[in-house]
């Protein structure tokens, strides 16, 4: 047999049944991407014959005498393919993961095919952009802009790995190869809660090529929570490495460490393992009564209520509510429901250890590398000095790797065996042991008076934080920040996070806002309907404005400065384009046609502590290093980071080299999550290249014999009155002074701002089908000074894309013991690119107080109002509510048919 890649003839051969996938990987052709190993998401694209196939589902023998090309063939950094050009240009990425893909594909696009790109992109799934950018790659639309020196900020400039993205060059975290590296897979429970009684290793550990077979009693004995926050106290220490007591359906029970991925998987199914199976309890109010199965003990003195299984309950309350539904003319009252979801980042969680220099070194797709190394150091009793973890470029995140959940196992298996060991969770583990959304049900509460002031606002809130209690109390606090959006004097906040015999629950996109914003924005439409009053000038009539507090809690003190009116701005910038809507719907009688909108408010910061340092750096040649410990996995926040050095330096971002998510490399960062990756790092590297600017400038004012007044940067080098100096010739005589270019600075969480946005929808609902077709999407978002116009748009669009899959398409369906029915991309449906809109993004020009030149963090609240929004709008089309997320066409189907004729609007 003779294999071809990239015109090179390899020698090596595929095993037996190998996949195209894994081969073109072992020939070093890393541009290939593992998303789902069942030809769902594209990732993996390659050409046979200059044909597009996807690698996964292709046995690799089937390559024998033909041409394959992959992303590192079509093209170089020095001579790009127009299609790789046009992706770079557009831009058409963010985490950059399915890009390559997305470029072998689209790269053979005949102009029919570009005609009719919800097909011809059928097979490709992206999870961040939302398509639009996608599609304006495909098109040869180009949104990337040079900047000047010093103005950079507000310029669409390009990301700096932008041209490793689009030529398979960039670095993912399992995109490398290390001699000798051993290979771990999971056996999971198949019971929903057991205990363990014994596990039998013999046959596991004679099959060739395993070394070690881990249970609960070889592994530390040390409780911790898998959450990521600065204060660790926030979260119990409920879970264990592996454990002796099974609480959900996919809990790990063993993990065996092998030569190869095959052997190590042929060890998990020969491990015997005898369960004692115990009472399970999936929903949380029944979790909550007396008698219900108990979850935990009380060991945790962080859990409230281990009888009940009450993880975390809140309380509080400003004036009196029930005197403000004494006051109300009108009450409404409804329970609203948002299911589980995951955050369906294409790069599955993976890690890598090995030792190095007597230290251990792990490599992972983290959003936070210094968290997972304090965890690391307490579970396997290490020094700081002993531990290195670091990321390369991050496949999306959402929230998904603010845990450490593949760290711990690598680490153990590598300072057990002293040789490399990796971790790399199959799609049907981040479905079923990975942590979702919270699913929570909310019963709202309001009362108004006729002419739409509200006297009483009313929440009550039950989370289902699922086996272990991983941010199932911060969610809950965040939760809170839904009752603060309007202004009232009495309000009432009761919210639970419930053990229940499910798969942990954890951090998504919009944190703990996303579910209360779908019940509160729903009934404040319902009011409105009720009261006869346009549901957007319900919420004019009510929203917080400047001066006012936000209440959720309590009115005590806190830390969240509100100067900016842009939630007003929002909602009028909606309300007129949608007013001025010329979209057509389909044609036919069987078409209902309705508008809805929604708002929301989010913190630029979570209220936890979160800490960033940012270094500085101007280097012998003249040019500038930046480092900082955020991680980038499509946010942009290192495009961002370079802008905003380059401005206060002077400079294009050329000159400026990042440095980060590297505990070696970098000082401590919290992590890149809660928009905090520019609300928080960026003003780190804001203070810090102020640092470093001043430092240079009072030197090259000194050596020149001017006032520093009279000194000013200028790209390459600094003015001082009528003369310039180069930077590299100050670095040159400052070196001979003893004296180096460096700064560093901190910044914090505190105090914080808020973001607000509106969205509004058009849709048409098929009274008979109950499909539901988008006619128009806009959102109007507060984002303060915007750094990076392309940025800010896409990660708008991306938000929306994945709030309408959750809206519309996306649930866990479970079975009656815990099982989960749909584990895969296909049947679990993400939406692909027919089905999203095109989404108008409006900015509100305003300026924050708080953030980093006056911008805000925007990237988690442009979720929160989509859901109730599409609600509000399938509502205005066929008179009836729907409080219960997913919006399928069955499920719409299901009310319209039980509605009489009579009950349905005439088309509008």
């Amino acid at each position: 047999m003779a294999y071809r890649v990239n015109g090179r003839t390899f020698d090596e051969e595929p095993d037996p049944g190998q996949c195209l996938r894994t081969f073109v990987r072992e020939l070093g052709h890393h541009g290939v991407k593992k998303g789902c190993d069942a030809g769902d998401c594209g990732a993996c694209t390659v050409w046979l014959d200059g044909n597009p196939v996807h690698s996964c589902i292709t046995p690799a023998f089937r390559a024998d005498g033909r041409e394959v090309t992959t992303i590192e063939g079509l093209g170089s950094p020095e001579n790009l393919h127009p299609v790789q050009r046009q992706f770079r240009d557009s831009p058409g990425f963010q985490c950059g993961f399915c890009t390559a893909g997305m470029i072998m594909t689209a790269a053979t696009f005949t102009d029919a095919q570009r005609d009719d790109l919800p097909r011809a992109l059928k097979g490709n799934l992206c999870r961040c952009t939302g398509y639009r950018a996608v599609e304006d790659a495909v098109n040869g639309v180009t949104g990337i802009e040079d900047a000047p020196p010093g103005g950079a900020v507000g310029t669409s400039v390009g990301a700096p790995a932008a041209t490793a993205v689009v030529t398979g060059r960039a670095e993912f975290t399992m995109d490398t190869a290390i001699e000798g590296m051993l290979h771990l897979k999971v056996l999971h429970s198949t019971h929903a809660h057991a205990r363990i009684v014994s596990i039998d290793k013999t046959a596991a550990l004679a099959v060739p090529g395993v070394h070690r077979v881990y249970t609960w009693q070889d592994v530390p004995r040390k409780p911790f929570t898998t959450a990521i926050h600065t204060d660790h106290l926030v979260d119990p220490d409920d879970t264990y490495i592996l454990d002796d007591t099974v609480r959900f359906v996919g809990q790990r029970v063993v993990a065996v460490l092998a030569e190869t991925v095959g052997a190590a998987e042929e060890g998990c199914r020969r491990v015997v393992v005898e369960y004692e199976p115990l009472p399970a309890v999936f929903d949380p109010e029944e979790a909550m009564t007396d008698g219900a199965p108990s979850l935990h003990g009380s060991d945790d003195p962080f859990v409230r209520d281990p009888v009940h299984n009450i993880l975390l309950e809140l309380h509080g309350h400003v004036g009196d509510v029930e005197a403000g539904f004494a006051q109300a003319d009108v009450i409404h009252e409804g329970t609203y429901f948002s299911p589980r979801v995951q955050h369906a980042h294409l790069e599955t969680h993976g890690s890598i250890a090995w030792m190095e220099n007597g230290r251990l070194n792990v490599r992972t797709s983290s959003q936070s590398p210094s968290i997972a190394k304090v965890k690391l150091a307490h579970l396997f009793d290490l020094r700081p000095d002993q531990l290195r973890v670091f990321c390369k470029r991050v496949g999306g995140g959402f929230g998904g790797k603010q845990e450490v959940i593949a760290e711990d196992l690598v680490a153990l298996a590598t300072l057990d065996t002293g040789r490399p060991a990796c971790l790399e969770y199959t799609r049907e583990e981040e479905f079923t042991t990975a942590s979702p959304r919270h699913p929570m049900t909310l019963t709202v509460r309001l009362g108004a008076r006729a002419d739409g002031t509200l006297t009483a606002v009313q929440v009550r809130n039950v989370s289902n934080t699922g086996a272990y209690g991983n941010h199932g109390g911060e969610t809950l606090f965040a939760g809170g920040a839904a009752v603060m959006l309007y202004r009232c004097a009495n309000k009432k906040y009761d919210a639970y996070s419930v053990y229940t015999n499910n798969v942990p629950s954890g951090a998504l996109r919009g944190y703990g806002m996303t579910q209360p914003a779908f019940a509160v924005e729903s009934a404040m439409h319902e009011l409105a309907v009720t009261l006869g009053m346009d549901p957007l000038e319900l919420r004019r009539r009510n929203i917080v404005r400047p001066g006012d507090s936000l209440v959720a809690f309590d009115d005590g003190p806190d830390d969240v400065v509100f100067a900016e009116d842009g939630l007003a701005r929002c909602i009028d910038l909606v309300d007129e384009a949608l007013r001025r809507d010329g979209s057509v719907p389909p044609p036919g009688d069987d078409w209902l046609v309705g508008t809805g909108s929604a708002s929301s408010l989010h913190e630029t910061a979570p209220p936890t502590e979160h800490v960033s340092e940012a270094w500085a750096t101007l280097g012998d040649d003249g040019t500038y290093e930046i480092a900082v410990g955020t991680v980038e996995f499509g946010e942009g926040t290192s495009t961002a980071h370079v802008q905003i050095a380059a401005a206060v330096l002077g400079t294009t971002p050329s000159r400026v080299r990042l440095v980060q998510s590297d505990t070696d490399r970098t000082g401590f960062d919290t992590g890149a999550f809660a928009s905090a990756g520019l609300s928080v790092a960026g003003n780190a590297v804001l203070h810090a290249t102020t640092a470093l600017r001043d430092r240079i400038l009072a030197f090259a004012a000194a050596h020149t014999g001017f006032d520093a007044a009279a000194c000013s940067m200028d790209d390459d080098r600094v003015r001082c009155g009528g003369t310039s100096v180069t930077l590299s010739d100050l670095v040159d005589a400052a070196r001979a002074r003893g004296i180096r270019f460096t700064a560093a600075r901190k910044a914090y969480g505190s105090p914080r701002s808020v973001v607000s946005n509106t969205h509004g929808f058009r849709i048409a609902v098929h009274r008979v089908t109950g499909e539901i077709r988008i006619l128009r999407s806009v959102q109007a978002t507060d984002a303060g000074v915007v750094i990076n116009p392309a940025q800010v748009r896409g990660q708008i669009e991306g938000g929306v894309a994945q709030g309408i899959g959750f809206a519309l398409t996306e649930n866990f369906h479970v079975d009656a013991a815990g099982v989960m029915l749909n584990p895969n991309l296909r049947n679990y449906r993400i939406p692909t690119y027919a089905d999203i809109p095109r989404t108008e993004v409006l900015l509100v020009g305003s300026s924050d107080s708080v953030g980093p030149m006056g911008a805000k963090g925007m990237a988690e609240c442009c979720i929160n109002p989509v859901a109730p929004a599409l609600a509000n709008a399938l509502e205005n089309a066929t008179g009836l509510r729907y409080r219960a997320l997913p919006l399928t066409p069955e499920r719409i189907y299901r009310r319209l048919v039980e509605s009489r004729p009579g009950d349905l609007p005439e088309r509008r």
